[in-house]
């Protein structure tokens, strides 16, 4: 099939201007692809060649019959030049044994006219044939893209398109879910299908960072050429297609190979989408499961099913991803619009974590998406790799449809028994709520430090009291006298009293350090960096952060140690 489109050095031959050419040598070579023909009568053509040219010449420029005609063949090889037709005349008369010998090792056919030919007419001859031949794939591949994109929209839409593809091509293809068991088109025998999976998986093993929509990637298995298309969306790999070919794979099965894989792709999103509407409709009870209206592991297990076992063993966190935008009117979305860019983000969120080996059950209230990741690795790696799954969440930009959002996300710590969820949410819940403090796009709920006290006791009274105590005086020189006493002070205690890296934090000379550190002794007192005081005033600073988040520059972030 792929000699019907490319044009080659035999089918040449039969052309009218080459009736009465003499193939001379290479002969094993008449079945290279001929892509453009081109006229060199120079010895320095390196630049002028991409590959797969014919060749031809007069000699006019150069003897043919002395010594560099070897060096001139041999870099017409090494430019990888589909053959060489060189007309008999006054500056060649023969071929000598040595360029012969040349010629036939590497498969390179040698084609002589015995007479005058027009270049020009053999250029328009064999160009009008290769432009054609190219506009008749484009005009096959745009019919079979239709059909491809037609197939999909029907019961067995991938089988169908898998099916179109193979008949297209003659090629062998696996198809190869991620994960699930591979498909055979044709079908093969266990025997035959054994060597081609682990062939393909240990190539995939090499690969998985090809992404989706990019360049194939290309393989050789035993006598055949093997290409590799993976399939997804939203830069996740949900499946890929190995084509294998006994020839030379061209454009023509590159570019049937990608319109196939794109849209077994659109069917795999749109299935996708579909499941996840379905298991948001179902999905209810997380919701519930997360605010501490189910603790009955009966109920859970009724809900669950089968699986309640195995996932109520499996250590998992609670993330609350807020949309910190949703609401804004700069953004001015109708409701349904936003509906669609939360499902899709729910849809990325958890292809994302089943990437990172997390079983997500996920619930959508408002701007915020509340996830059970359970994790399938159980205690291998579990933060890292969660924090690298919600990362990525972050790289979204190139997603148009949610380029604009900001997300936000608290994480809170590790359990198991489902019935826990509620503990893991609602230390989710005060992560995320430390966001003005931190300012951390991801923040996980043991990293909060002596902030995990200070919640507990935010009861409207007592950190007021407990700031006043020791933090007073300088709160109200602050508001007198537009003084930045307490910052100063946060900026100090935060680097272990060093003087000179507190005057580079806060951007002044010592001098002013001095100053404000003689101020702050006279308010506090001059034991305030005795160990007991030293301790209670930096808590004292992180529950004034905690109550007052916009009082402190962002360029001095609270620790939280």
């Amino acid at each position: 099939m792929d000699s019907k489109r490319n044009l080659t050095v035999r089918e040449t031959l039969h052309r009218p201007l080459f009736h009465n050419a003499l193939v001379v040598a290479g002969e094993n070579g008449l079945h290279r692809q001929i892509r453009w023909v081109h006229i060199l009568e120079i010895t320095s053509f390196e630049t002028l060649i991409h590959g797969e040219e014919m060749i031809l010449t007069t000699g006019l420029g150069f003897n043919l019959e002395a010594a560099s005609s070897v060096t001139f063949v041999e870099n017409l090889i090494k430019q990888n030049a589909a053959c060489l037709c060189i007309e008999l005349g006054p500056y060649f008369q023969s071929v000598s044994e040595e360029l012969m010998e040349l010629a036939n090792l590497h498969g390179f056919p040698i084609i002589l006219f015995p007479h005058t030919v027009r270049f020009v007419d053999i250029t328009q001859d064999l160009h009008s044939m290769i432009i054609n031949r190219h506009h008749t794939m484009l005009r096959q591949l745009e019919s079979l893209s239709r059909e491809f994109h037609r197939l999909t929209l029907t019961s067995q839409g991938k089988m169908s398109v898998l099916k179109l593809l193979y008949k297209s091509t003659g090629s062998q293809l696996i198809y190869r879910p991620l994960p699930g068991k591979p498909l055979f088109f044709p079908a093969l025998s266990p025997e035959d299908q054994a060597p081609l999976v682990e062939f393909a998986d240990a190539c995939w093993g090499e690969l998985d960072e090809i992404k989706p929509n990019t360049a194939p990637a290309l393989r050789e298995y035993r006598n055949s050429s093997a290409i590799l298309k993976p399939i997804g969306a939203m830069d996740q790999n949900w499946a890929y297609i190995m084509m294998l070919c006994d020839h030379k794979p061209g454009e023509y099965d590159y570019l049937l190979l990608d319109s196939a894989s794109l849209s077994i792709a659109q069917e795999l999103l749109r299935t996708r989408y579909m499941e996840e509407r379905k298991l948001y409709s179902e999905n209810l009870w997380v919701d519930e499961l997360m605010n501490g209206g189910l603790d009955d592991e009966k109920q859970i297990k009724a809900l669950i099913g089968p699986d309640f076992k195995r996932l109520n063993e499996l250590n998992y966190r609670v993330c609350l991803i807020e949309i910190e935008n949703l609401y804004d009117e700069r953004l001015s979305m109708p409701d349904h619009e936003w509906e669609s860019v939360r499902l899709h983000l729910s849809l990325i969120l958890r292809s994302t974590l089943e990437k990172h080996s997390f079983r997500p059950l996920i619930t959508l209230k408002n701007n915020r998406l509340a996830v059970i990741a359970l994790d399938i690795k159980s205690k291998v790696g579990t933060k890292a790799r969660l924090q690298q799954a919600l990362a990525s969440l972050h790289l979204i930009q190139a997603d148009e449809k949610l380029k604009d959002l900001r997300l936000l996300i608290g994480v809170g710590k590790s359990y198991s028994h489902l019935r826990n969820a509620y503990s893991s949410y609602q230390e989710a819940v005060q992560a995320l709520s430390l966001y003005a403090c931190y300012r951390k796009p991801i923040l996980f709920y043991e990293e909060l430090g002596v902030f995990q006290l200070l919640l507990g006791l935010n009861d409207g009274k007592t950190l007021q009291l407990f700031i006043r105590n020791y933090l007073g005086p300088l709160i109200d020189h602050d508001q007198v006298k537009g003084s930045d006493l307490l910052l100063t002070l946060k900026v100090y205690l935060d680097h272990d009293g060093s003087k000179q890296i507190a005057a580079q934090k806060l951007f002044i000379v010592r001098q002013s350090l001095y100053y404000r550190l003689e101020k702050i002794t006279e308010l506090l007192g001059e034991d305030f960096m005795a160990p007991e005081n030293r301790i209670s005033i930096q808590v004292a600073l992180r529950a004034y952060q905690l109550l007052h988040p916009e009082k402190f520059s962002d360029n001095h972030k609270i620790s939280g140690g």
